[in-house]
């Protein structure tokens, strides 16, 4: 069973909405919202993404990290 969800926005939001809704192929809009919950979970909050940069930092200080000359050659090390 469907249910009809109503939101209230800009007239400046609607038409980004629309826009990156025909930008990125999707037939309705609904089926772009749907896709972004559906990747909810994937993404990082700011947060959680300067926690890890704070990691890194550290780690990097203490000289742990790996040297590489590409991506590739990073991937090999693993």
């Amino acid at each position: 069973m469907r249910k009809v969800l109503s939101i209230s926005l800009t007239s400046e939001a609607e038409k980004e909405i629309k826009s990156k809704t025909k930008k990125k192929g999707f037939d309705s809009v609904s089926s772009y919202i749907k896709y972004l919950i559906s990747i909810d979970d994937e993404l990082t909050s700011e947060e959680d993404l300067l926690k890890k940069v704070e990691k890194a930092e550290k780690e990097y200080k203490k000289g742990k990290f790996i040297k590489a000359n590409s991506m590739a050659e990073l991937y090999d090390k693993e």
